[in-house]
């Protein structure tokens, strides 16, 4: 088998963050996302849900962007909502800035009254994190990303949901990026280093982040490489044309 790209790692590291749900809704938004759930499907989580994206429930685990798939559910936009707010559903969001309280900006950059960048708008992001397991992918993980105060509040972290009365159903799960593996379980609600990828330093990850980290006791482990079988399913069975590339280059 050719080598681990970092691309592979955090495959398996998105994969991971669906292992343990069960039967639920897997909603991935993005590249890796989708390519991390389908592994999940396909390893560890056979009972994951799967959609095409649009409208219909899959009924097998095709390669990425791939048509003709067996479909064996109709889900239009509107009945999204009624999954969302059931909480059977883990969505995998884009995030375009987290700041240390796990919070999430999707909306715009600068004054809120005249914003610099006006981005995707808050979409679906506060029902989300206040209704169902929320985890979110970046592809570059910077001090641009990771501020100490998200300019815009799209995505709710665990303490503002908890000032709001709103904790009950928030759950932000992972934050996987191309440097690491995070979650917001750090004293005081705050984002936490949960491993660093293979050839990647915990000084590395906190240089490249706007705030303090919180850490783990007993150190920050490395993030696990996929196995040879998931190799195998990751470079022939479901990205043959290698887009997940395009996110994390090898």
């Amino acid at each position: 088998m050719n080598e681990i790209t970092r691309a592979d790692v955090c495959a398996a590291a998105v994969a991971d963050a669906f292992k343990d749900d069960g039967e639920i809704f897997g909603s991935p938004m993005g590249i890796m996302p989708m390519l991390g759930v389908r592994l999940c499907k396909l390893t560890s989580n056979p009972d994951l849900v799967l959609s095409d994206g649009e409208a219909m429930f899959l009924g097998g685990v095709p390669p990425l962007f791939a048509k003709g798939d067996v479909l064996e559910g109709w889900i239009p936009f509107r009945r999204v909502f009624d999954i969302i707010v059931y909480g059977k559903r883990h969505v995998m969001m884009g995030a375009t800035q987290v700041d240390r309280h796990g919070n999430q900006n999707i909306s715009a950059i600068g004054d809120f009254a005249k914003p610099t960048r006006q981005l995707l708008g808050s979409r679906g992001a506060p029902s989300n994190t206040v209704n169902n397991r929320t985890s979110y992918w970046v592809p570059r993980h910077s001090p641009r990303v990771f501020v100490e105060q998200v300019d815009v509040v799209s995505g709710v972290g665990p303490k503002r949901a908890r000032e709001a009365g709103a904790e009950k159903y928030n759950d932000i799960h992972r934050i996987v990026t191309n440097l690491a593996v995070l979650d917001v379980k750090g004293a005081d609600d705050t984002v936490r280093l949960v491993s660093v990828h293979p050839g990647v330093t915990v000084e590395e990850v906190q240089g490249a982040t706007g705030f303090e980290l919180a850490l783990p006791e007993g150190g920050v482990p490395t993030t696990r490489e996929p196995s040879e079988a998931e190799l195998v399913i990751i470079r022939e069975v479901l990205d043959p044309k290698g887009l997940r590339f395009k996110e994390v280059p090898a």
